[in-house]
């Protein structure tokens, strides 16, 4: 599957985005999808997952209650709603992808990757 992320941008602090994710291939519904983010000189970290059929999700404790992660399998799109959001919230993010049958939150487990959309935000 190729992925390609997009949505990122400069924000002020407590301010919105939403990152798209759209994906190539038949099969998308059967891939958990994963967003990830890397500040400069920081290691790559897992922000949110979800399930094939949407129905699971897991989060962060950086971002639960700010963040929101959804997918249209129709649209081969997951999104990633962040509200509230933090200077500490500057990355590039970017989308994953597995097939393992449950969440998986280590970037290593993750064999497909889009290429990263930057989000700045300032205080």
């Amino acid at each position: 599957v190729q992925l390609q992320a997009s949505g990122g941008g400069l924000v002020q602090a407590g301010g919105s985005l939403r990152l798209s994710c759209s994906a190539s291939g038949r099969t998308f519904s059967s891939y958990i999808m994963g967003w990830f983010r890397q500040a400069p000189g920081k290691e790559r970290e897992f922000v949110a997952a979800i399930s094939g059929g949407g129905t699971s999700t897991v989060y962060a404790d950086s971002v639960k209650g700010r963040f929101s992660i959804s997918r249209d399998n129709a649209k081969r799109t997951v999104y990633l709603q962040m509200n509230s959001l933090k200077p500490e919230d500057t990355a590039v993010y970017y989308c994953a992808a597995h097939a393992y049958y449950t969440i998986r939150t280590m970037p290593s487990d993750c064999p497909y990757w889009g290429q990263g959309t930057q989000v700045t935000v300032s205080s």
